[in-house]
């Protein structure tokens, strides 16, 4: 008989499994899509504007055979930089002021930098009518478009000559819009020969004289610093700062650490606008040891300390390392802006303009439009505001503070002129190399009841702020009332 043998059929996946399984790729080729989609708009949208500027972007290098870089012109109207083509068809990018915006604007030979490299798409595209274009079978190059800036040559010519022999910087601008008046940085360069002196500038370890110090130095802020510790102090005594009282003897001592009023000077009995607008490093000094630790380092990061700055400038980030559990030496000179606190002079231009501005932080910007070679509109910047970071009502006291700076103050040489002013100077102790010195700060703003300017002015290694950038900071307000006629 025949045998008859049954085999087990395998047993059939569960359903369960298979769509576990098909759910797992499924996720993955979504999600992989998605971060594709993601990298691309970030490259798009986000990078664009770095990317198109980078040194490394070959894609440029054929809009120069076809375009003749445009011109970079200033709020005035004066020429910044521009192509002169010969009759042999050589290019030479000229800058007729030299030094003067030898940072802010840059250069286009030996790489690129300022605003001929941020500028670049801009400077090697055309937007002028096509019937204007020469055919490209021709071999004619189009002359491409122009780029017009926020600031004003004059008065940058005055910020200049003011800051004379000092290293160091300006900068001005409108508290209400952004817009960037003055943006001067020395030691500088004359852009015309930077073949010629590309290879000292590079070597050069002692002075760095690429920087642009205006939106990359980093400074210790002495006294400017103080904005910031009153408004800390004002937040975390909101209703009984007024009434804070110090008697100094030019000394305070905590420790190891002995803070001292400049030139000694004892201030005897002081309140808060009192040691604000006399600069009362030991009143300061022991308002940084009564403060919460925690809240003064959530003031300073909101203002933008330890984070990027909203401009669309190459820029260094200021800092601050205020431990939660800092030592009382360390809350002293913190709190005078010493210790490991260092600021950008734009920076401190943005908080002196954002107390000018009601307390309201406005995006600084240098670049106004882009035209044709023919003076046809392609693109303008609007004025845009980034945050409300303080209070009008503590805007208004901070105000108030540094009005009294500048009429029985620190900065009594402002209170001179026939315009109103308000500001703080600073002293700022440093150490480099075995070297000691003081740099020299002001900050602040003209006609107090409505703020027409900021200037913030930053002279390396130049004494007191009362001394050299207070007079420097006068003649900059001074020429901007001649020149605007406001």
């Amino acid at each position: 008989m025949k045998e008859i043998r049954f085999e087990q059929e395998p047993e059939p996946v569960s359903g369960n499994g298979r769509n576990t399984e098909l759910g797992i790729v499924t996720y993955t080729f979504v999600f992989l899509f998605l971060a594709m989609i993601g990298y691309l708009v970030y490259i798009n949208v986000w990078k664009a504007k770095s990317l198109n500027s980078s040194a490394y972007n070959t894609k440029d290098i054929v809009n120069m055979d076809k375009y003749i870089r445009g011109s970079i012109l200033s709020a005035d109207g004066s020429i910044l930089a521009q192509t002169d083509v010969y009759e042999d068809g050589t290019e030479v990018r000229v800058y007729p002021f030299a030094n003067k915006f030898a940072h802010i604007v840059g250069y286009s030979t030996n790489g690129q930098s300022g605003l001929e490299a941020s500028c670049n798409k801009e400077l090697l595209s055309s937007h002028v009518l096509s019937l204007s274009k020469p055919e490209e079978d021709d071999g004619a190059k189009t002359q491409g478009d122009s780029v017009v800036l926020t600031l004003n040559a004059n008065l940058q010519s005055v910020a200049y000559d003011a800051l004379g022999s000092y290293n160091g910087a300006i900068v001005a601008l409108e508290p209400d819009t952004g817009k960037i008046l003055v943006m001067v940085s020395k030691p500088d360069f004359d852009p015309n020969t930077i073949g010629e002196i590309w290879e000292s500038l590079v070597t050069d370890n002692t002075s760095s004289v690429l920087l642009n110090r205006a939106t990359q130095g980093l400074y210790p802020p002495g006294s400017t610093f103080k904005i910031l510790t009153t408004l800390a102090y004002m937040r975390q005594h909101p209703g009984d700062f007024r009434s804070f009282q110090y008697d100094c003897t030019s000394q305070v001592a905590v420790n190891d650490v002995t803070i001292n009023c400049y030139n000694n000077t004892a201030h005897g009995q002081e309140d808060l606008k009192g040691a604000f607008s006399h600069s009362c490093n030991t009143a300061f000094a022991t308002i940084g040891m009564e403060l919460d630790n925690e809240d003064f380092i959530s003031v300073c990061e909101e203002f933008l300390l330890n984070r990027a700055l909203p401009v669309p400038l190459q820029h260094s980030s200021s800092q601050f390392n205020l431990g939660r559990d800092a030592s009382y030496g360390e809350q002293m000179t913190t709190a005078i802006g010493q210790g490991e606190t260092l600021m950008t002079p734009l920076h401190m231009a943005m908080i002196a303009a954002t107390v000018a501005n009601d307390g309201i932080m406005m995006k600084p910007y240098c670049i106004d439009h882009v035209q044709t070679c023919d003076g046809d509109l392609v693109s303008s910047t609007r004025p845009s505001r980034y945050k409300r970071l303080m209070t009008e009502e503590e805007a208004r006291i901070l105000t108030e503070y540094m009005r009294e700076t500048v009429v029985s103050g620190t900065a009594t040489e402002l209170s001179w002129y026939n315009f109103t002013a308000a500001g703080k100077t600073g002293s700022a102790e440093y150490s480099s190399g075995g070297v000691e010195g003081t740099h020299s700060w002001f900050v602040g703003f003209s006609d107090v009841e409505d703020p027409d300017l900021v200037v913030a002015v930053l002279a390396e290694n130049g004494g007191t702020g009362s001394q050299t950038a207070v007079p420097i900071a006068s003649q900059i307000f001074q020429a901007y009332y001649n020149i605007y006629g406001v």
